[in-house]
């Protein structure tokens, strides 16, 4: 690919191009186009189940690192709450992955705000004017920069965070010491490699043909993924310091997360019922930083994707969040 191509943004003017996606029945999907980047062409992917009747409501979700939208259950619940529902493949994920590109490979959050933009404008343009941005884990702690970063946007009406990437999980003195030495290194050598400490158990806990009972990709969400970029480092890092100094939003703030962290070396009860990923303490004080009407819930034997829990653990999530919504006026 010649270096001084660019694609076009699509202008909102522009029908989306939808396409049978992936999950089959009723999901669509079509490709959103942005200028180059340091990598080449960038491309995400937006994806939409509609409800059965006709709604002014919509639900836009991004998903976490290694990561992609499969959560299909999510979608049917929003869809029968009378929610049109839309997910992102965020650029070099998932769907949005091109053969040059390095997976998951960003140098800031704000990359992101393309996609979501573009994908709001589309959003807008097919009939709806209240939005429920929502996200998990780092879509979580995007999507709360970007709704701190646009107060009155015309469509967002909520947010919704499902163990959100507030904070590192790792040893306080390497947090402390180690991870602004590498978001310092990442600023010259973007693409050097660092261990991830991403506790084994969790993919398997969720795949069909490992532990759990869901279904999904395994090249898009990776059972195991030992290193990452400090870019990758970097890009969270300085996201994470805005959260930790204290963000307003504008829109309610539902936060959930899992009522217990492990990190278990051994398959057993503990990978079944905690979030293996996070930290929840930081999440809950962190949370607490958010300026504006935030509600924070504890989820008993939640996993780190709470939607993805076992059953009657994610009936309690879409119960106290479809309540929360109600209480909201959405």
């Amino acid at each position: 690919m010649s270096a001084n191509h660019t694609s076009q943004p699509l202008s909102p003017s522009t029908a989306p191009n939808y396409q049978p996606d992936i999950l089959g029945a009723g999901y669509e999907q079509t490709t959103l186009y942005f200028p180059d980047d340091y990598e080449g062409v960038v491309t995400a992917t937006l994806v939409r189940k509609k409800a059965e009747q006709s709604t002014h409501k919509a639900v836009l979700y991004i998903h976490g690192f290694i990561d992609y939208f499969f959560q299909t259950e999510m979608a049917e619940r929003f869809n029968q709450h009378g929610f049109d529902f839309y997910a992102l493949d965020l650029r070099k994920y998932g769907r949005s992955i091109l053969p040059h590109q390095k997976y998951y490979n960003v140098h800031a959050l704000s990359e992101y705000d393309a996609e979501i933009d573009q994908a709001l404008e589309i959003i807008g343009a097919e009939g709806h004017d209240a939005v429920l941005l929502c996200g998990h884990s780092t879509g979580g702690l995007t999507t709360t920069l970007y709704a701190a970063h646009h107060p009155n946007h015309p469509l967002i009406k909520a947010l919704w965070v499902n163990s959100p990437f507030y904070d590192f999980n790792m040893n306080p003195v390497k947090r402390a010491l180690g991870i602004p030495q590498l978001s310092k290194l990442a600023k010259t050598f973007p693409n050097l490699k660092f261990p991830s400490e991403l506790n084994k158990w969790y993919s398997a806990s969720l795949h069909r043909d490992y532990k759990g009972e869901w279904d999904f990709n395994l090249d898009w969400k990776k059972l195991r993924y030992p290193m990452v970029y400090i870019s990758f480092v970097r890009s969270i890092h300085e996201a994470q310091k805005e959260i930790h100094r204290g963000v307003k939003v504008d829109v309610p703030v539902l936060v959930m997360h899992s009522h217990q962290t492990k990190n278990p070396k051994k398959w057993g009860k503990a990978a079944q019922t905690s979030d293996v990923i996070l930290d929840v303490k930081d999440i809950q004080k962190n949370a607490k930083k958010i300026h504006g009407d935030v509600t924070i819930q504890s989820i008993q034997n939640g996993l780190h994707d709470l939607v993805l829990s076992a059953k009657p653990v994610r009936e309690v999530v879409y119960q106290q969040l479809f309540e929360w919504l109600s209480s909201k006026s959405l």
